[in-house]
């Protein structure tokens, strides 16, 4: 899950790089979904940062958490967790 705030935006360019991987690996292994902070409750320790925050999730639990826009890592996560 990508986190932003309203005034900074998704992370455009790491969109993708998720699709990217999701073509290599699978479409059923790997969803991306976007959430603005202000409109969820759940995400409000997450407001108020100009960085994105990217959420990963198995079984509905967090599993990871990357902060920034940081392809390499990213991948690695992604790779990781799948």
């Amino acid at each position: 899950v990508d986190v932003f705030q309203a005034w900074c935006g998704p992370c455009k360019p790491v969109v993708n790089l998720f699709q990217k991987i999701r073509s290599e690996v699978g479409s059923n292994l790997l969803h991306f979904a976007v959430a603005e902070v202000d409109s969820i409750d759940a995400l409000g320790k997450y407001r108020g940062q100009c960085e994105p925050v990217f959420l990963f999730y198995t079984g509905g639990e967090l599993v990871a958490v990357v902060r920034g826009a940081d392809a390499p890592l990213l991948q690695k996560t992604i790779l990781e967790q799948l």
